[in-house]
Formats: structure tokens, sequence, C-alpha cells
């Protein structure tokens, strides 16, 4: 039995003891095979992986899976911790209040359509009360294969949960933001996400300021 039917057949048994099944012993879900098995080269396939994916409890009150929006070929990778409730809803990234304002953040001072980046988050379902170092765990190889992929040559982190996650960090986050960093290899800078934007409006002149910061980083990108 190869890795691949293994991992489909994991996949389909948590699915159904998602909806109810019962099993005389507890299943591993995240046993070497799993954790081992090796994603595809090929960016499509890995979304429909993703979105046929039932290995957290998220995949249970999800409404849509969100992968990625924008330019797989895009020098620019933004990452934001987990799709909003307008997002999930209607299945596309930028939805709500929340899309709109990264949209302007995008295209009134990084001067690019929000089309030419590459927008992505840390899990691709939408938690009811806040993702958890599980789920991070649990979407982070699916996330990793897309840098791996995507192959970008700036990360643009949005939000503390984001950063703090991504790089295993707890620095205070107002100390890093707008600082330039590396991950992987990759330049890597973080700013204020939308959502947090929204609730707290002063700090909009500190996300613009790290959005200039980005812009320059992005004209001198070889």
């Amino acid at each position: 039995m190869t890795k691949l039917v293994k991992y489909k057949i994991l996949n389909q048994l948590n699915y159904l003891k998602s909806i109810g099944f019962k099993y005389h012993e507890n299943l591993e879900l995240f046993s070497p095979d799993i954790k081992n098995y090796k994603l595809p080269n090929n960016i499509e396939e890995l979304k429909n992986i993703c979105e046929h994916c039932h290995l957290c409890e998220l995949s249970k009150t999800r409404k849509n899976v969100l992968f990625a929006y924008g330019n797989r070929y895009s020098n620019i990778m933004l990452i934001t911790d987990e799709p909003t409730n307008s997002e999930d809803e209607l299945g596309l990234f930028y939805s709500g209040k929340t899309g709109d304002l990264l949209k302007n953040m995008i295209e009134n001072v990084l001067k690019v359509q929000k089309e030419d980046l590459y927008l992505t988050s840390l899990v691709k379902c939408k938690s009811n009360s806040g993702i958890n170092s599980s789920n991070v765990e649990t979407c982070n190889d699916y996330l990793l294969k897309q840098i791996e992929l995507v192959n970008p040559k700036l990360i643009v982190v949005l939000g503390d949960k984001t950063y703090s996650y991504l790089l295993n960090n707890s620095n205070d986050f107002s100390q890093v933001r707008g600082k330039e960093l590396s991950f992987n290899g990759i330049k890597l800078i973080a700013t204020y996400s939308a959502t947090f934007l929204l609730r707290n409006p002063s700090f909009k002149k500190d996300a613009y300021y790290d959005m200039l910061k980005i812009k320059n980083i992005m004209e001198n990108l070889i």
C-alpha cells in the first residue's frame, strides 16, 4: 500500500469519524505516515488536497476552504491567520470590511493590484473561537509547501498571531513589526492585520509606515 493510498484512507476514516462513526480503537491522525506524506509539487493538486482535508475539527464547521488568492508567480506572499467570517461565507478572500481595508492598503500604498500578489493563511478554514496550535500544526505542511511552490522573495505577515505561529516566536509584536526579518532564507516583514486595524484604527498610521517599508523592499527586489 502506497503512502498516497494510506493518506486517502486515513483522510476518509477521519471524515467518517467526524460525522459520528465509531472505531474500536483510536485513530492516530498524526502518525508518521501522514506527517511524512509527500505533498505534490503542483499548486493545483495541493489546493485539491486542502479542499478535501478533514484532518482537524475546523473541517466540521467551515463553509468553504480558502486556499489562496492572486498570482502564484508573485514575488510577494501575504499570510494572514485565518479566513474571516465573510470570506468563509463567500469562499473568497478580500470579502467584507476586512477585505476592503486590506485591498486599500495594497492598492493605495503598495500601488499594485491585489491580484498581483499572493495571499494565503496559516489555516485554510474559519474557526468559531479562534485558531489554536493544533489547527496551525495540521495546516503547517500545506503552508510550507505553498511557500516552496510559490517561492516568493518577500513574505508579508499580517498580524501578531500569524507572526507568532509562523516563526514560533513569542516576541513582543510591537517591537518586531515593520522590521526586515527572515523566514527560511526569505525576507519577511510583519505588520498589523486588517482585522486588528478595524478594531484599533489609531494604529493605521503605524501600518501605513510599515506598508511604505514593504513598498521600498518590493521595489528593490531583484
